[in-house]
């Protein structure tokens, strides 16, 4: 005990260093700030998910995770790899939650590059271990963001990473409920986070909640064991990697679905005749297409964009494309069986009909879009406007698309009464498709200043309308009847314009004629008009022209003109006629002959 009381103790710890001690811990509370959906979507959208690239955004995360691990010095040995893991003694530098956070990005990417590619079994197991990395990453992102992160950026990470395990339980499809559950608490996250923050975040926050809505309806859908309905999943097609997802899933329901409801499908009606269909392949093709026709006709059609209305269009002939090739392709191995060629036949005749019919109905679409831009003048943001050329080029298709359809259900067999009213409507709808190719093609004219064939052609429109509108009389067609008034009254009020307008030039002709004479003069005075900005610096005088004038800027001359330069004087040498140069032959080497050529010469 006397050893101990002598030995000295400890000097008590001073100010200074209970002041560094902290500092020290205050630097270890350090709270870091990550928006997680802003950099999530920046990222993807800047790197090619805009348009559905995997590949291009994985490179770019892994060119990513190069530069933060040497910013941060945080390397892993040269040559032979050394393991370093983030851990939260590591995380002093917000840096290192940005590692993890590429990390996860680039499995997850890699994982939706394989499934995009249509994966087969063995890359399907690869896929799903991509997934499985995603979720460790994404799991260790929240659990740093919750110690080192603030309040906010916890609360993202955590819906971060409960999205990527709901990604890996939904492909998995083994516990649906939890990939569910997952979803739902994203959900749950970004509503609340929609409530504050900048109108920037906000949007964001509702766009996620929007992807992740469909993938919560079809795992209720599936646990409810309710049948999923074809509409019911092409209202869930959205944009984006989240539907990039379970695109191929909504694919592979939609097909059953179309197989189901396929056996039930013996025959194709049109136009009052019944054509039998014996190929399944034929039946879900054609029932792909009456689907999508529903689709553009139904009652909700008129809020549907006319950009989406064009991709459906596209889908629709894509279908009637494939139940012609099944049909075809039936014809060829018919044999010589009279009834089953003449069926067939009939069918691709009714299905030829049905496609002709929906390519007016899209050209149609196409010209409702034309007028609209062509009413319209040039805004600030400077949209393009329609041509009348362009009107004249589309109604040139209606006509070839009615021509051709007329002819195709005119052709074969004797006609019934449907038949015959479909040729006589369409025969009409030809004639109306005449005269406002003949009003435009006369506008065309107008804006290039030839009046005499603009009134000429405004007038043979009148003259087709006139004669449509006496055709249509008894038509129960109202809404055509009512366009084809509003074009007459237009060819009329425009025929009236160029008549008076052409009297008005005519009538100015010889004024005109003698203000140019005499402005003409035989000097070398330039006109006003000629003159350049760079000419006339010293003055002030406008050299722009007007914003929607034909009459350009006039800046600088270009090509610049020829200009006269001095060129080197011509020098005639004469001195070298008359030196007297020195004999040089003794100089010269003398050759040696020997004896026989000195014999021979």
């Amino acid at each position: 005990m006397s050893k101990l009381a002598n030995q000295p103790q400890p000097p008590p710890p001073s100010d200074m260093d209970v002041d560094s001690a902290d500092a020290a811990e205050e630097k270890n509370l350090v709270r870091f700030s990550i928006n997680v959906l802003e950099l999530t979507r920046e990222a993807q959208m800047q790197h090619g998910l805009r348009h559905g690239d995997y590949t291009r955004y994985r490179r770019y995360c892994t060119a990513r995770l190069r530069r933060l691990y040497k910013s941060l010095k945080f390397l892993h040995g040269r040559g032979k790899y050394t393991k370093r893991n983030i851990t939260e003694s590591t995380v002093k530098d917000v840096r290192f939650l940005h590692v993890v956070f590429y990390m996860a990005e680039r499995a997850w990417s890699h994982a939706m590059e394989k499934k995009t590619a249509g994966p087969n079994a063995k890359q399907r197991i690869y896929m799903l271990g991509r997934f499985r990395k995603a979720v460790k990453w994404a799991t260790l992102f929240s659990q740093l963001c919750s110690i080192k992160g603030d309040s906010r950026t916890s609360l993202e990470a955590e819906a971060y990473a409960s999205y990527m395990k709901g990604t890996l339980l939904f492909e998995q499809e083994k516990n649906i409920e939890a990939a569910m559950m997952n979803f739902k608490n994203t959900r749950t996250v970004y509503e609340e986070l929609g409530k504050y923050g900048s109108i920037e975040n906000q949007l964001l926050c509702r766009q996620r909640i929007e992807e992740v809505e469909p993938m919560i309806g079809f795992c209720s859908r599936k646990l409810g064991g309710s049948a999923l309905q074809a509409h019911d999943l092409l209202d869930m097609e959205k944009e984006g990697p989240a539907y990039d997802l379970f695109k191929a899933k909504i694919e592979a329901v939609l097909a059953e679905t179309r197989s189901q409801q396929a056996a039930s499908m013996t025959e194709f009606n049109w136009l009052g005749r019944r054509f039998p269909i014996t190929s399944a392949k034929t039946r879900v093709s054609i029932l792909k297409a009456q689907q999508l026709e529903r689709d553009l006709n139904g009652a909700a059609t008129e809020s549907i964009p006319a950009d989406k209305k064009l991709a459906i269009f596209d889908k629709l002939f894509s279908a009637y494309h494939d139940a012609r090739g099944c049909i075809r392709n039936d014809l060829a191995s018919a044999g010589n069986a009279e009834n089953i060629r003449d069926d067939l036949n009939g069918l691709d005749k009714a299905v030829s009909a049905v496609l002709g019919l929906r390519t007016i109905e899209r050209n149609q679409l196409l010209v409702s879009i034309a007028k609209s831009k062509f009413a319209k003048h040039r805004d600030e943001k400077n949209e393009k406007v329609t041509k009348p050329e362009e009107l004249v080029r589309l109604y040139d298709l209606l006509i070839q698309n009615t021509t051709d359809l007329t002819d195709l259900v005119s052709s074969g067999r004797d006609k019934n009464e449907e038949e015959n009213s479909f040729l006589h409507e369409y025969e009409l709808k030809g004639l109306a498709f005449r005269a406002e190719r003949c009003f435009y093609l006369a506008k065309s004219y107008s804006s290039a200043g030839k009046r005499t064939e603009a009134y000429a052609l405004f007038v043979h429109a009148r003259s087709l309308v006139d004669s449509a509108l006496h055709q249509l009389a008894n038509s129960p067609d109202k809404a055509l009847i009512q366009d084809l008034k509003a074009l007459s009254d237009n060819c009329r009020s425009n025929s009236c314009i160029e008549h008076a307008t052409g009297i008005m030039e005519d009538e100015s002709a010889p004024e005109n004629l003698s203000k140019g004479v005499s402005t003409m003069s035989l000097g070398d005075d330039k006109k006003k008009d000629n003159k350049y900005l760079l000419d006339i610096l010293e003055s002030y005088e406008s050299a722009i022209g007007e914003p929607h004038g034909k009459v350009p800027s006039r800046i600088a001359q270009f090509p610049p003109p020829f200009q006269s330069v001095p060129c080197n004087p011509i020098v005639l040498d004469t001195v070298y006629n008359i030196i007297e140069f020195p004999n040089l032959e003794n100089r010269m080497k003398k050759e040696k002959k020997g004896i026989l050529k000195r014999f021979w010469g």
